[in-house]
């Protein structure tokens, strides 16, 4: 997907694993990623979302288990979650850390640079059938959430547009007497249409999907 990006991708310079050394302030990352202003939208305007930060290093020989990313507050350390297979962190504020003095170290050699952006997916319901509105208005919360963590940026957010369903294998979705089925990519990506948002059809599944991942094309 394009990396949904608020302001454009930051490229970092991630720290020596040998003497460990410092990425970033922690206060620095929380309030340059507007994470801060993410979890300050109420729970239920929200509700819809699960946001992660992406974290992937530009050298592609890195895997994600060689980003290790640890917090240091005074003389204690904090191991931040490990990165999904995705690249992704799941990170809430911890308003105990946010201080000039708190910050974050990590494993990668000294010069090596990451992009850092967001994922953002929505949750589904168990099983392989669910009511399209709740689903599919994940597209329009998102909007809403990306523009109040712009701010006085809100004119440059990015705009969600589309639900990507993704299989581990051909697959097909059935919208009412619609039916969809995977590109090459074992995907299928549906853009919210009006009546049926009204209507609230089922969504049939002919397997469960991996995730549903919000994007921006």
């Amino acid at each position: 997907m394009k990396k949904l990006a608020l302001l454009p991708l930051l490229f970092l310079s991630l720290g020596a694993h040998a003497s460990e050394r410092e990425w970033l302030p922690y206060k620095k990352l929380i309030e340059q990623m507007r994470l801060d202003k993410y979890y300050a939208i109420p729970a239920a305007e929200r509700d819809k979302i699960n946001l992660f930060l992406s974290v992937k290093p530009k050298n592609k020989a890195y895997k994600p288990e060689d980003v290790v990313l640890t917090v240091v507050s005074g003389s204690e350390r904090h191991p931040l979650p490990a990165l999904t297979p995705e690249y992704r962190l799941s990170l809430i504020p911890n308003s105990q850390w946010l201080n000039d003095d708190t910050r974050i170290m990590t494993s990668l050699p000294k010069d090596e640079k990451s992009s850092m952006g967001y994922d953002m997916t929505t949750p589904l319901p168990a099983g392989t059938q669910w009511n399209y509105t709740p689903v599919m208005s994940s597209v329009e919360q998102a909007n809403r959430a990306v523009k109040k963590m712009a701010g006085a940026f809100s004119m440059f957010a990015p705009s969600i547009k589309v639900v990507v369903f993704k299989f581990a294998k051909p697959a097909q979705l059935k919208v009412a007497s619609t039916v969809y089925n995977t590109d090459a990519k074992h995907q299928i990506r549906l853009k919210p249409e009006s009546a049926w948002l009204k209507e609230n059809p089922l969504i049939v599944a002919s397997e469960r999907p991996l995730e549903a991942e919000l994007d921006t094309e």
